[in-house]
């Protein structure tokens, strides 16, 4: 583990304690400076130690440094797939049905982007620049990805439906938390499996 490691996960943490304003805001809590100062210095702060215990768990299981990693680019993605996600129903004020499922992929190929840069020169590092080969290659599980994202979240939006006592917004969220849970052990497996398989240095170093 680098110190350069450390700072990035503290960026990671930074723009994550910015994107969890969005999805805040559409379910209702107030968003002021003292909002946002607890958010970022919180997510800012706590990056890093978590990346360091995981650091000296993997002195006995290599696999939960490269974990830790991914486990926190998985997180930016997650804020950034929510952050769109509610952006996109904040300008419309439509949070279910077929406009929801558009959302949804929308936000989800958004993150994933984003997803590819960060796993491929930092989680999983590689030395070659991006191939077309490769991105199709990522792109392929990525769509299995979006499928399970999508799916499992539409099905807890249209098909279980909200309880009474939580409103559309909120339960479209809790919706969109279950499809990141349920792709994230499928990225995480077929990224490290396939894709960058062959890679086991970073770049970043």
């Amino acid at each position: 583990m680098k110190r350069k490691d450390f700072y990035l996960v503290a960026l990671i943490g930074f723009l994550v304690g910015w994107l969890v304003a969005l999805p805040a805001a559409n379910i209702g809590v107030a968003i002021t400076p003292k909002f946002f100062f607890v958010s970022v210095l919180g997510f800012t702060l706590f990056a890093p130690f978590a990346l360091w215990i995981l650091h000296l768990l993997s002195k006995r299981w290599d696999v939960f440094e490269q974990f830790g990693k991914f486990a926190a680019v998985g997180t930016l993605n997650t804020l950034l797939d929510l952050g769109v996600l509610n952006l996109l129903m904040l300008l419309t004020n439509l949070a279910s049905g077929y406009p929801f499922m558009g959302f949804k992929a929308i936000s989800f190929l958004a993150a994933t982007t984003n997803s590819y840069f960060w796993n491929k020169f930092w989680t999983f590092g590689n030395q070659i620049p991006v191939t077309a080969k490769e991105y199709l290659r990522f792109a392929f599980f990525t769509l299995g990805g979006v499928v399970i994202n999508v799916t499992v979240a539409s099905i807890v939006v249209n098909v279980i439906g909200a309880p009474h006592s939580i409103s559309l917004k909120l339960w479209a969220n809790i919706g969109a938390l279950c499809g990141v849970f349920a792709g994230f052990l499928w990225n995480f497996l077929s990224y490290k499996l396939v894709v960058f398989k062959k890679y086991d240095k970073p770049i970043l170093n």
